[in-house]
Formats: structure tokens, C-alpha cells, sequence
């Protein structure tokens, strides 16, 4: 089954679930590491940092496998290198005939992780997202550890809008830095725009799940925000202990990959 049935899906994301314990304890700190971390200035210097582009090249290939030495801190419901739930996610997207250009967004829509590689801490590559520069949403998991962000304390930025306009539009509002704004930055002259807002917000789990920050929103997000919510559930229900084979899906991958992308991007 690609998906899990309806009734099981309760269960994931579930940060309080006492029979994975270890696990939820693992995620509360990444969360706790996290939400301290990420101000303002931290994601203003990330962007400076790494959206140049200049450190390496490779093949999406040699990210992909980089992602096969790499288990997520924050996610709750699995313990698989990336790699296979990517295959899991796109795999259950083309079982239901999805586009072409979204199965390969399922199969690429983490490989933003790399940054570990670049020796980035995992609490500044994974886990959701959430603006920076206004004031946070209690929709947030764990929103009890913002208090510990110096942010908190700055008033400018606590404010239902902060640094930025009503309505000015999730294009210009600084998101928790990771994967997902890094990704994005790399590919957006190569994939269509809902595929672009499957990458940079599916882990802004506030506005596409509870419908936080709306009043940063414009029109284009309201248009798009469909296209994140029917991503989700391929991201987050596909994933079960069941290893893919990656041989033998390769040849399919390696010719999609063709399609859209150039032999080599810039990291």
C-alpha cells in the first residue's frame, strides 16, 4: 500500500505517542534546538551564506545518495535514510497518475538536506518551517520553546506583521532557514510554480495544515496553497518501514531527472 489507510493516520506526527518514546525525545530536542536557534539574523545570514551557490557541483544523482547516510532528527514516524522515502513519496505520487513534473518534485523535494554535508546541524536543515521577523504562531509544534529565541524578546519582531506588510506575499517573507528555502533558490528556474511551492513550504506545516498566517498571504499563495496541501500527504503518509528497491525504479528516475534538470547544479 503506498498510503497508509485513513484510520492509521492519526498516528503520525504524533510527538506525544508513548510507545516511540526515544523518538519523540529526539524530536522535543531538535525542536528545542531549533526554534532557539533560528532568529531573524540567523536566516538573513544563511541566505548571504549559502544562496551563491559557490561551494561545489553535483550530479542529483550524488545527492541522492549523499541522502542515503542521512536520518532525519526531527520526523517522528520513521527511521529510513532519506533516499527511500523519497522514492516512497514519489512512487505513491505516479501509482495515482500524478504529473510528471510532481513525481519528480516528490523525488527531489529533500535533497536540500545536503546541507548537512556542509556541516550544517540538522535543527538548521529540517523540521517545519515557520516565518521569522513577526510574531510566532502557537500552531507550531512545540511553540513553548520560542520563548528561548532572542527574537522573543526583540518587540519590533513580535508583532502580528513585524518586519513585513499585510498581504506582501510568502515570496517575501524570511521562512525558518533549511532544506526546503535552499532547495527552492536552486531549482526555481527549472520547475513549474506549484511544483516551487511544494518545495519551499511543504514543511510549513502552521499555514497549510492549521491556516496560520493567512494575513502574510496573497493571492498567488491562496492559488498555490492547494497545490501544497495535495503534496502533503504523499510526503507524510507514504512512509512505512518498507525499503524501495532503488535498482528498480532507477532507470525511471534517471530519465525524469533528464527531463527537467541539468546534468550537474550548483550547491
Amino acid at each position: 500500500m503506498m498510503i497508509v489507510a485513513e484510520e492509521k493516520k492519526s498516528t503520525y506526527r504524533d510527538y506525544a505517542a508513548p510507545q516511540r518514546a526515544n523518538a519523540v525525545d529526539t524530536v522535543r530536542e531538535f525542536y528545542r534546538l531549533n526554534h532557539q536557534n533560528q532568529t531573524h539574523d540567523f536566516v538573513l545570514n544563511k541566505k548571504a551564506e549559502y544562496l551563491g551557490f559557490n561551494r561545489t557541483t553535483m550530479t542529483p544523482w550524488a545527492a541522492l545518495e549523499f541522502l542515503n547516510t542521512l536520518v532525519d532528527d526531527s520526523d517522528p514516524d520513521i527511521a529510513l535514510p532519506q533516499i527511500d522515502h523519497l522514492i516512497q513519496t514519489a512512487e505513491a505520487m505516479r501509482a495515482n497518475n500524478e504529473p510528471d513534473w510532481m513525481v519528480l518534485t516528490g523525488f527531489i523535494h529533500d535533497i536540500g538536506k545536503v546541507l548537512c554535508l556542509f556541516g550544517e546541524p540538522q535543527w538548521a536543515v529540517v523540521g517545519d518551517t515557520f516565518p521569522t521577523g513577526c510574531a510566532y504562531s502557537s500552531k507550531n509544534v512545540y511553540p513553548e520553546f520560542f520563548a528561548l529565541n532572542p527574537d522573543s524578546l526583540r518587540t519590533t519582531l513580535q508583532t502580528l506583521l513585524g518586519v513585513y506588510c499585510e498581504k506582501c506575499g510568502l515570496e517575501n517573507v524570511h521562512m525558518s532557514w533549511g532544506h526546503d528555502e535552499y532547495l527552492y533558490h536552486m531549482l526555481k528556474a527549472y520547475l513549474p510554480l506549484p511544483a516551487l511551492y511544494m518545495i519551499r513550504f511543504h514543511s510549513f506545516y502552521a499555514w497549510h495544515r492549521e491556516n496560520e498566517y493567512q494575513h502574510l498571504c496573497n493571492a498567488q499563495d491562496d492559488e498555490m496553497k492547494p497545490w501544497v496541501q495535495r503534496f502533503n500527504p504523499y510526503d507524510l503518509y507514504s512512509k512505512n518501514p518498507n525499503r524501495p528497491k532503488l535498482s528498480d525504479v532507477k532507470p525511471y528516475y534517471e530519465e525524469l531527472l533528464a527531463k527537467y534538470l541539468p546534468t550537474e547544479l550548483k550547491f
